[in-house]
């Protein structure tokens, strides 16, 4: 059965974003149109709906690394910023945005806490990924016949 590692990370990361759009518990919250997604950026996300992406991309972060606690998932996400004639420096992302995604994915059953440990992917969610893995490999096959071994 073919897993999260062996799809393409910008086709799962697209393709999950749909999927967490269908689900209820996982939505933005009222402030998520004004805010910037990390200090080293100067707008905010011009995507209407970059809440589910960004959800899609630590679901899938918390699936690869796991257990991976908060502070490390903004290492994950930081980025360099553009200080003017100043040399550049490493800024992490946001915590509350990661935090706020965390706790809606450990609302719908995705992802749960190990004390001291960090978040894992429940046995729910790790399903939940798999299922989706082999429906975009098939989808894949159709298209190239080199993704045939995965399947």
């Amino acid at each position: 059965m073919p897993t999260l590692y062996d799809v393409p990370a910008d086709i799962m990361i697209k393709r999950l974003a749909e999927e967490l759009k269908k689900n209820p518990k996982i939505k933005p919250p009222t402030w998520a149109k004004f805010v910037k997604t990390a200090s080293y950026k100067e707008r905010a996300p011009m995507q209407k709906d970059w809440w589910y992406y960004r959800a899609a991309a630590v679901f899938r972060k918390v699936y690869i690394k796991g257990p991976i606690g908060l502070s490390h998932l903004r290492l994950e996400f930081s980025g360099r910023k553009n200080r003017g004639y100043a040399p550049e420096h490493s800024y992490r992302a946001s915590g509350s945005i990661i935090r706020k995604i965390l706790q809606q994915l450990s609302d719908a059953g995705y992802v749960k806490v190990i004390e001291k440990k960090g978040r894992v992917v429940t046995d729910e969610g790790r399903s939940f990924l798999d299922k989706l893995a082999y429906e975009i490999l098939k989808e894949l096959k159709k298209e190239n016949p080199a993704f045939e071994k995965y399947l």
